[in-house]
């Protein structure tokens, strides 16, 4: 072989084996990435196919870009892990799911401030106003400290919808109320319905249209019209509840969501990846907010077209529920210092003057 020819040989001999050199260092580059991604599972209460679970699967199936591959957030509708509230609670305590995505009001049983966690009765009714309780005035990081109790991390409020009532039988009042047997979240909520003769029955959302359908309640407190139509609710009812115009809900007119994870898995995230779930929660929330009230607007024309008829509470009674709203808030603030301290941020933020919604003598003695 002449010395041309050999050389030839011999270079593309060495450019064959430094491009698997390359690729190797390639492969295992990628092996040692995925490796150290770190992948949570998450579930919500949301049903599969509502535009409440489609909007939160979309948005953790983002999270994988926005952290560079390095955070990934496996989402699943209610019941796919844990087959109940209780369960879902338990799981996410115990590892089993690293994160969850309820309505925060659902644990009022476990954590009595949770109660204060979403919108209650009479209570603060603007969304800007949770968003101002939570970021500005401190109650993000007293409701931390209080899950951090129970071995859990509180991440952010998830902004959603206001709650209305689906009933068989036309409401037309306060008073149209008694005897009825209705669906609500329970806690607060429950006890001031059952001041009005309510007899109140808790259920997960799944488990509304068949009670509704074989009449073992006679009407349902849910989310708003979007998922509502969605659930079928206009196949099993023909009236829909709001308060005074311009009011959705008297009784939860702003029910928060919430992403809360496994308090060991928050902390084995690097500061950053903590930052970006921070970050996202809250661009989530109005994200999710917008989209649901887009949708309501929609859902409405629908519930109209299948023979919905829509009724209003008075302003009169609004006011007879506040009133018997208010000696129970100071019920559940009560049960525990911690829910004393999440109603004491609350109270004096809705006796402001900016807010003016609670005087001295509405409180007198309690």
């Amino acid at each position: 072989m002449n010395t041309a020819l050999a050389n030839s040989v011999k270079q593309r001999f060495n450019a064959r084996r430094l491009m698997n050199v390359i690729l190797a260092g390639a492969l295992a580059f990628g092996a040692a990435q995925a490796q150290a991604a770190t992948t949570w599972k998450i579930q919500s209460v949301w049903d599969a196919g509502t535009v409440g679970y489609d909007l939160f699967e979309d948005w953790c199936n983002s999270i994988e870009e926005k952290s560079g591959g390095e955070l990934i957030f496996r989402c699943f509708p209610a019941k796919a892990v844990a087959a109940d509230n209780n369960a879902l609670f338990e799981a996410v305590r115990n590892g089993v799911l690293q994160g969850m995505n309820p309505f925060t009001l659902y644990w009022s049983g476990k954590i009595p401030a949770s109660v204060f966690l979403s919108s209650y009765p009479a209570g603060p009714d603007q969304p800007h106003q949770w968003d101002t309780m939570f970021y500005s005035l401190g109650m993000l990081e007293k409701t931390r400290e209080i899950y951090q109790k129970y071995g859990l991390f509180y991440v952010g409020p998830i902004q959603h919808d206001a709650n209305i009532i689906h009933s068989k039988e036309p409401v037309n009042s306060l008073d149209d109320l008694r005897g009825m047997k209705i669906r609500v979240p329970g806690g607060m909520v429950a006890e001031v319905f059952q001041q009005f003769g309510v007899s109140t029955v808790s259920l997960p959302g799944s488990d509304i249209f068949p009670a509704l359908e074989k009449g073992t309640i006679d009407a349902a407190d849910y989310v708003g019209p979007a998922v509502n139509y969605e659930l079928g609710f206009a196949q099993v009812t023909d009236n829909i509840l709001f308060g005074p115009p311009g009011v959705m809900s008297i009784y939860q007119p702003v029910d928060l969501m919430d992403l809360t994870v496994n308090l060991r898995a928050w902390n084995s995230l690097s500061p950053e990846l903590q930052a970006l779930v921070e970050r996202e929660v809250r661009n989530y929330s109005q994200l999710h907010y917008l989209a649901i009230q887009r949708r309501n607007v929609e859902a409405m024309e629908l519930f109209a077209e299948a023979g919905s008829t829509v009724s209003r509470l008075s302003q009169e009674d609004m006011e007879r529920f506040r009133e018997a709203a208010i000696p129970i808030w100071f019920k559940w603030a009560n049960k525990d210092e911690d829910a004393r301290a999440i109603f004491d941020i609350q109270l004096k933020y809705m006796m402001n003057p900016l807010v003016g919604y609670v005087d001295e003598e509405d409180i007198e003695g309690l």
